[in-house]
């Protein structure tokens, strides 16, 4: 069972759950009203969330979306409260508002390239038998950023993009040191490769390191990385930028080059995130 994690008087968090794709869900408490990010991924986490809160005495008045994958916002409806979302998640939630969820059209969509296995197979484990989803549109819709006083907090939505999804939002709570990434820095699932792409991920780090932080959160991490963990991570992904330049995406050159330059034999998630960047070199 997920139990909330608390941070501060301000901070809150729901752990994800990897089996049934659940992203991790943040509440940011502010004097005049709570923000909670991401909706989950059914009505049963939103359920879970809203009762974890609910044993701290914090209610929700507003949620923010990071992105359209249907793990963060299958619990919209669920959560009953205004939502606020960029013009490309809004667009993209009419889209999945016109789709069926049961096993038949899913399992066509798979077949057809549509959908990722992964995700089907997720929808069913944290569905069940209740398909019948609702999907309302969002409440608050923006173009670039925008900007919430909640009441001796604050927070920044920016539309970030990134291989992931081109929607992508960040959020960066000043007073608390904290940005929430959403899957912003995961590759691109919808391909035939999943990938990262060189141009993407300078863009996408240049943007998030102009935010001054100490907390970062990852949708499918198990919980908050540091600042000097996040800082490791980055270092990664940019070494990882600059080897599949220098040796044009030739993965054992960039292999080799990297444990010399670190030190130490590649990890699993070393390989991985080289192999994205080699799949989606051109």
């Amino acid at each position: 069972m997920q139990t909330l994690q608390k941070l501060s008087n301000r901070l809150f968090y729901l752990p994800p759950v990897q089996q049934a794709d659940r992203p991790i869900l943040v509440a940011i408490v502010g004097d005049d009203q709570t923000l909670l990010i991401d909706a989950g991924n059914s009505s049963n986490h939103a359920k879970l969330s809203k009762e974890q809160l609910a044993s701290y005495h914090v209610t929700g008045d507003i949620l923010a979306l990071t992105h359209w994958h249907w793990d963060h916002i299958f619990g919209l409806n669920e959560m009953d409260m205004p939502s606020i979302a960029n013009n490309m998640t809004y667009e993209k939630i009419k889209e999945l508002q016109q789709l069926s969820w049961e096993d038949k059209e899913l399992d066509e969509r798979v077949e057809a390239g549509i959908e990722i296995p992964f995700c089907a197979d997720a929808i069913k484990l944290e569905l069940r038998n209740d398909r019948d989803i609702i999907i309302p549109n969002p409440t608050i819709i923006f173009e670039e950023k925008i900007k919430l006083n909640l009441g001796g907090v604050t927070c920044i939505i920016e539309h970030i993009g990134g291989d992931h999804s081109a929607d992508s939002n960040l959020l960066y709570i000043a007073e608390e040191k904290t940005i929430i990434l959403g899957d912003c820095l995961y590759a691109n699932l919808y391909a035939e490769k999943w990938h990262y792409t060189i141009e993407k991920m300078g863009k996408l780090l240049e943007k998030i390191e102009k935010y001054d932080a100490d907390i970062y959160f990852l949708s499918h991490h198990p919980g908050p990385l540091t600042k000097g963990e996040f800082s490791s991570f980055v270092t990664l992904l940019k070494t990882s930028v600059l080897l599949t330049e220098k040796h044009k995406g030739n993965l054992e050159k960039i292999k080799t080059e990297m444990a010399s330059y670190f030190q130490r034999e590649l990890t699993e998630d070393d390989l991985e995130i080289i192999t994205y960047f080699v799949n989606g070199y051109v």
